[in-house]
């Protein structure tokens, strides 16, 4: 018998019941740290997040770990704790990399700029955002909390099982902003994408294979204190269509 479900709504379409719709485009998300009670906890390898058994259950396969449920009101309430620190991806073009100032406060989100210009909300679009020119100043101002910090967005697949979609990963990490501009460099120039003078797109490119790892940084300082973090890291390593499978044994 014939689907005739849309039809029904077609005398009357003002009392048709709106669509279901989802948050995002995204199937899950790569997290470098959680809460513990109400204290951010660093990780040293992933954390993925997703409402997809499938997805979870690929994942664990692929980066080891387990899926369980975990508390959020959000639609993500499987969690990975993965047994890898790096994980080879397909970013589509430079694009897939984005990033802004931030500050949320009680209300949400309160201060949103590149740095020199408000990005949000449309009326102050384009308005000097005040913020210091001094990255130093910049990070001693969001530490106390009275200044935005960083939020990098990267979209990507899986190179290893690229039909389960896109992931995203955000940070706040000011030591990949420092280097944004090179990956971003590197995407292009390995993607073969061009541009004409005034930044437009002239030639498209090609998806890039890439590392996005969580590196760990120690040292002692001159005043002998001990110092440890970890940042996430994101290298270029070819074009996804290059990227063979492994080498096969040769023939005798």
């Amino acid at each position: 018998m014939a689907n005739n479900i849309r039809a029904i709504w077609e005398t009357d379409p003002d009392a048709k019941p709106k669509e279901r719709t989802f948050s995002n485009d995204y199937v899950g998300r790569f997290r470098s740290g959680r809460l513990v009670g109400k204290q951010p906890e660093s990780l040293n390898e992933w954390r993925v997040t997703t409402g997809d058994p499938v997805v979870a259950a690929k994942v664990a396969e692929l980066l080891g770990g387990t899926p369980e449920p975990w508390s959020t009101e959000k639609e993500d309430n499987l969690e990975v704790l993965s047994d890898s620190a790096s994980v080879e991806i397909i970013i589509e073009n430079s694009d897939a990399l984005d990033a802004s100032m931030k500050l949320f406060g009680m209300s949400g989100l309160i201060h949103h700029c590149d740095g020199v210009k408000f990005l949000s909300p449309e009326e102050e679009k384009g308005d000097p955002c005040g913020c210091p020119a001094s990255f130093q100043d910049r990070k001693d101002k969001a530490k106390a909390q009275r200044g935005p910090k960083p939020s990098v967005d990267l979209t990507f697949k899986l190179a290893d099982a690229p039909e389960l979609g896109l992931f995203r990963f955000n940070s706040g990490s000011w030591e990949l902003v420092k280097v944004l501009h090179n990956v971003i460099a590197d995407i292009d120039k390995t993607g073969g994408r061009e541009y004409a003078d005034d930044d437009t797109v002239l030639e498209k490119g090609v998806a890039v294979r890439a590392t996005l790892s969580i590196e760990n940084v120690s040292y002692t300082t001159k005043a002998g204190r001990d110092v440890s973090y970890n940042k996430p890291v994101i290298k270029v390593t070819g074009t996804a269509e290059a990227a063979q499978p492994a080498d096969l044994p040769m023939a005798a």
